[in-house]
């Protein structure tokens, strides 16, 4: 079972991200469950959605506790959140930033993770360039698949299109393109 864990903030849609990555996996014949945890908190609090991806039937209800990748889309929650809690050691590192680890200040926690785990992507750029709104989540997904290889960008792109038809969507399937292409990898 591959799970992943979104941290975000109120307004970034990580729930829809998570939604959209359990649709992708839907798509490949996969089983797969997303869902948030989040109480009444408001605009720009933080919030956390999870998603699992298994070839089986998933019986499992409770929190992605020990996640095989983290989708970090506010990086500010490093400093507020324990984000890394629970990571698997082999474990991929997906953050929204155009910042370096180092300024980031987790080029020590980063370390930790092999070569080609961890990745960032200036997703919220991303989006407004092509969207117009500072919504990240299609980005980092998109960004999720060229990194661990989990699922298929087509796949993506189709779950974009399904959560936004119409023009909303294929401005949102262009940012996820851009995202899959721009995507960097840290040794």
């Amino acid at each position: 079972m591959f799970q992943v864990r979104i941290h975000g903030r109120g307004g970034q849609g990580a729930v829809s991200g998570a939604e959209m990555l359990s649709v992708a996996a839907f798509l490949e014949d996969k089983h797969a469950q997303a869902f948030p945890s989040f109480g009444s908190e408001r605009m720009g609090a933080p919030v956390v959605a999870f998603c699992r991806i298994d070839n089986k039937e998933i019986r499992l209800r409770e929190p992605v506790l020990e996640p095989d990748a983290l989708l970090v889309q506010d990086p500010s929650l490093f400093n507020s959140v324990d984000v890394f809690a629970g990571l698997k050691a082999d474990g991929y590192l997906i953050i929204n930033t155009a910042k370096s680890l180092a300024e980031l200040g987790i080029e020590d926690a980063a370390r930790q993770l092999p070569e080609g785990h961890v990745w960032t992507i200036a997703a919220t750029e991303l989006a407004i360039q092509h969207v117009g709104r500072p919504s990240p989540n299609a980005c980092m997904i998109a960004a999720l698949a060229r990194a661990c290889g989990t699922i298929e960008l087509d796949s993506v792109t189709a779950a974009i299109r399904k959560k936004f038809p119409g023009k909303v969507g294929e401005a949102n399937v262009v940012a996820a393109q851009a995202a899959f292409d721009n995507a960097k990898a840290f040794k």
